[in-house]
Order: C-alpha cells, then structure tokens, then sequence
C-alpha cells in the first residue's frame, strides 16, 4: 500500500491538517477502512477503536483487527453490551439513537481524556432521514471527515481501488440488529441464529445478502447478482437455514 499524501483528496488531507490528533470509530467497513488509510497517508496521529457486543459479526471485527495491524495503527476493541439497555433491547424506532449514544457516548470519553478529535465515517450519500443514529453523533460532538468533504459511497468505493486497498467493492453490511423487524424484542438467541446462519451462507460464495429473522421463520434477502448462485445451490442453503428455522421465504434485496 502507498502512503504517499497525494493519494488522498486535498480536501480530506486539509481535514487532518486542521485535525492532527484523530480517534476513529472504526468498524473494518469500506467507508471506515478508507479512511483510517487516508488518515494514516496523510500523516494524522490517529488511534482507531471498534466496538465489540452482539450486534458485531465476529468477521467485522477481524477484518478491522486484520487492516489497522497492516497500517500499524494503534487499535483497541470497546466491549459494549446493547442488550442491557430496555430502550435498546426492545427495538422501538430509536433503538440505533440509543445505541450509537452508548458507543459513542463511551468514545466521546476516551476522545476528550486523549485530546483527540473524535470521527466516524459517515458519508456523503448517506441520508440522515434513515438513520437516526446521526443524530446520538451531531449531539455528541462526532465529526464526519468524508461527509464534510463530499466523498459519497461511490468516491470511497473509487478511491479504495485507485489506492488498491483490498476492500473497495466490499459488500456494506450493518449491524446483527437490522435482521429483525422494529418492535420485535431482540435477544441474544436470535441474533446468534442470524448471525450462524449467515456465516455458513457467506461460506457458500455469497455476498451482499441478508437473513431476517422472523422468529421460527426467515426471509433470506439476495441481490441479483446472486440468484444464479441460489438456483444451483439451493440445496445446501436451504440446508443451512433449515437448522435455524423451521420455515424460510425469499425476498429481493436491493444493491447500493
């Protein structure tokens, strides 16, 4: 990987210009993965955190292990448990408000004691009308380098092949929580099914997918691109599912 400042956009190199001493809030994602790597380029002293509870897939949380180790980033896992908060647990319409205020809440701590100037990679195509948890980060003083500077999905994704970063068409993820319907009590039992469920599929050759949980039913969600994949492999991934839930249905899911 080249390190060079002139790989980055001179608007996110002016960014750690003015903000020499960052924590970033770094999940291994495509947005969060570019930008430890600008940050780094451009010479920033940065530090890099990622939260770990029940809500992280365990594969995220090694790629992210996997990449600041490449870059030589300090990096240090915060344990978070969400499930210990009724708010959180009960999965109402603020649940994510509610989570990202815990996280946060606990790196807002750790960003003062240390100086730093706390970020996260929010971007600039992503639409706070659907994810409320932008809210917890502009109450929590949380500051967005990418959606500052305009660098939309598209750019990032752009950028991370013209840096031939290994992640550039990673599919986006989201959190374990996702998988169940608004209003349904989340529980540890079910996020471990999705979770299982899901790793198995991954392990199969797809990507870009989705198990909802609907209890003792499922909807696997695919994209386009995968329904070839799922005829010929039907088989082994109703195989997978069925150790899971006693029914599944299928749904469509859209890409980026």
């Amino acid at each position: 990987m080249e390190l060079h400042p002139s790989i980055v956009p001179e608007s996110l190199r002016a960014f750690f210009d003015e903000n020499p001493r960052v924590l970033l809030a770094f999940s291994g994602g495509t947005d969060s993965s570019y930008l430890l790597f600008a940050a780094v380029a451009s010479g920033a002293d940065v530090v890099a955190f990622t939260a770990k509870g029940p809500f992280q897939p365990d594969f995220e949380t090694e790629d992210a292990l996997s990449f600041a180790e490449a870059l030589g980033v300090r990096h240090s896992i915060v344990r978070v448990d969400p499930l210990s908060h009724p708010g959180i647990s009960a999965n109402g319409p603020d649940r994510c408000y509610l989570c990202k205020r815990m996280l946060f809440g606990k790196l807002r701590e750790i960003a003062d004691i240390e100086e730093r100037c706390l970020i996260d990679a929010t971007n600039a195509s992503d639409d706070p009308t659907s994810r409320p948890g932008m809210r917890a980060l502009d109450e929590l003083g949380v500051v967005s380098p990418l959606r500052i500077c305009g660098i939309a999905k598209a750019d990032v994704r752009r950028l991370s092949r013209e840096s031939d970063l290994p992640f550039a068409d990673m599919p986006s993820n989201s959190c374990l929580a996702t998988r169940i319907s608004t209003g349904t009590a989340i529980t540890a039992e079910a996020l471990e099914r999705v979770e299982r469920s899901e790793d198995e599929i991954r392990g199969l050759g797809f990507s870009g997918f989705r198990v909802r949980d609907r209890g003792d039913q499922c909807i696997l969600e695919i994209q386009d691109h995968d329904k070839g994949a799922l005829d010929s492999s039907i088989v082994e991934v109703e195989s997978i599912l069925n150790k899971y839930y006693s029914g599944i249905s299928y749904g469509r899911r859209l890409s980026e």
